[in-house]
């Protein structure tokens, strides 16, 4: 191939190459939509309102052991983390635990706690 001939050869592909990202281009355009792209705002999860329990004895192990769980699912839900419908779940299953221990069942609240915890990924 001559010189001259591979300049004229570029020289058309780099005008083909051109022409094909323009055209390109126009019909991407072609696939916009009429609704609006700007982001759409979720709202934050709120933190729920304290669960219903019966007065628990002070300075009792499964009197702590409920309030730091409730703590921490309080945060866990209101961060987005936990689902509140799972939380809706734990909190039903934490009523039992919450009755035994203000019932100075100390042991069994503890234990429902922690199964609690385990069933649904918290460290026990």
């Amino acid at each position: 191939m001559q010189k001259s001939s591979l300049f004229g050869f570029l020289f058309r592909a780099s005008r083909l190459s051109a022409s094909v990202l323009l055209g390109a281009l126009a019909l991407g355009g072609c696939n916009q939509t009429t609704g609006s792209r700007s982001p759409v705002a979720t709202a934050a999860p709120t933190a729920p309102a304290r669960p219903d329990w019966p007065k628990l004895p002070d300075g009792a192990a499964c009197t702590d052991e409920l309030t730091h769980y409730q703590t921490v699912l309080d945060a866990d839900v209101s961060t987005g983390n936990v689902n509140r419908t799972v939380y809706d779940q734990i909190e039903t299953e934490l009523v039992p635990a919450a009755n035994a221990c203000a019932a100075g069942k100390d042991s069994e609240a503890r234990a429902l706690i922690r199964s609690a915890k385990v069933k649904h990924g918290y460290r026990a």
